[in-house]
């Protein structure tokens, strides 16, 4: 499948590989994309015939999918998109950097805060939030570019962080799903019943018959309170073990953060505010897609919400897959007194989170030497160990670096017609 613009850069129907191949032979079309697949026609249209097409988005904090279905069902575009969750990590090591600086180099300077317009704007949203509503933004807007969409959908969904701490404080008790203590007094004695009333330790050598409920990993460092940190020692092991004399072999688990909870809120008053999409939740999505028996994925989620649950032909097998990257290497020195000089420019003719094309494959560029050599990663980040490394002379520059990282891979053939 083919996208297609018309000569004002409209997007119309979809055509097949057949079709496109002619108009291009002909001189009736130019490549305006390679990924996905789009012509742009160089002659004008009688007529701009289009069908109604609905846009799914499977809205999040870390992965988005995305899905475009006409009112048969027949799926025309499906994606995934995994936002950036690395901005605050940098930015607070741009702060650390910068604060030794200062405090090395100019402290004679009088301290000042708040002197940023940012900090003190009113109706402000962190950089991580602004990121990732500028994701979801762009890829409707994406998808608008290349489908002539008539409705969007997204799959909200609301949280309220206290209550997911603090049970207690709710006054419907139904309105969360029962949890792992449903039906016991505490977490104390769920962790009991768990384990069965015996040492994991000494599995009952001891004779000790006094329990007690252990923090695997120590609340002093962070350690959760949840029933996957604890386990039940008999208390001559329990003793033993803050001695330091045995060792527990089973890992725990620490505090977990409501971060992501927390952002889905927003992400949704902004989505609705700032479209005109119409809303959908989660429960109503995951029955369609168990209905439709598809898998568990996001951009299959997508797929459910953009056919309704009605049922769906994959008119394409493509699903592209994107990676939110920064839009440029902000860092111009590397060690703690910018000893090193870091090249952002080209290398080579090259440039860093370039795809390129390499035995065949395609990958992205994640690191350059200058003596001529590049280390490769897929679209996940993971470095690609290649030997001998490659070298630059011996690959080909796809595409240039932009803020989004895409590659385009097949679906299997088994969700190639399912109703």
């Amino acid at each position: 499948m083919v996208y297609v613009l018309n000569i004002d850069e409209k997007p119309l129907m979809p055509c097949s590989s057949v079709i496109a191949r002619l108009l291009l032979k002909q001189e009736k079309a130019k490549v305006k994309r390679r990924t996905p697949f789009t012509i742009q026609l160089l002659y004008k249209t009688e007529t701009e015939y289009t069908q109604p097409l609905v846009h799914g988005l499977d809205s999040g904090s870390s992965i988005v999918g995305s899905a475009v279905s006409d009112d048969k069902g027949n799926v025309l575009y499906m994606s995934q998109i995994e936002i950036r969750n690395d901005i605050t990590d940098k930015m607070k090591q741009r702060s650390k950097y910068r604060r030794n600086r200062r405090n090395r180099k100019t402290r004679y300077r009088k301290a000042r805060w708040l002197n940023r317009k940012n900090s003190i704007k009113k109706d402000r949203f962190s950089p991580t939030m602004t990121s990732k509503m500028n994701a979801h933004l762009k890829e409707m807007k994406f998808v608008q570019s290349i489908l002539p969409i008539t409705r969007q959908i997204v799959e909200t969904a609301t949280f309220d962080p206290h209550a997911l701490r603090n049970p207690a404080v709710l006054k419907n008790k139904w309105l969360y799903q029962k949890g792992m203590n449903y039906g016991y007094a505490n977490t104390k004695a769920y962790v009991l019943t768990r384990d069965g009333y015996r040492c994991q330790s000494c599995k009952g050598k001891s004779k000790n018959k006094r329990l007690e409920v252990h923090h695997i990993i120590f609340r002093s460092v962070g350690g959760s309170d949840e029933e996957s940190n604890l386990i039940t020692l008999c208390k001559t092991c329990h003793d033993a073990l803050h001695r330091g004399e045995i060792e527990l072999k089973k890992g725990g688990k620490k505090k977990g953060q409501l971060n992501h909870a927390t952002q889905m809120n927003s992400i949704r008053m902004q989505l609705l505010k700032r479209t005109n999409a119409e809303e959908t939740f989660g429960f109503v999505t995951k029955e369609h897609r168990q209905l439709m028996k598809l898998p568990k994925e996001h951009y299959f989620d997508a797929v459910t919400i953009a056919t309704e649950g009605k049922g769906a032909r994959f008119q394409t097998h493509q699903v592209l897959f994107k990676t939110c990257v920064s839009d440029g290497d902000y860092q111009q020195t590397k060690g703690v007194r910018s000893e090193q000089v870091i090249p952002t420019g080209k290398l080579f003719g090259f440039r860093k989170f370039d795809k390129v094309q390499y035995k065949g494959n395609e990958y992205f560029i994640k690191g350059r030497m200058s003596s001529g050599y590049a280390i490769l990663m897929d679209i996940e980040g993971n470095q690609v160990d290649f030997k001998p490394i490659p070298k630059f002379s011996k690959m080909q520059r796809v595409s240039a670096r932009k803020s989004w990282m895409t590659i385009q891979t097949i679906i299997p053939s088994v969700y190639s017609c399912v109703t």
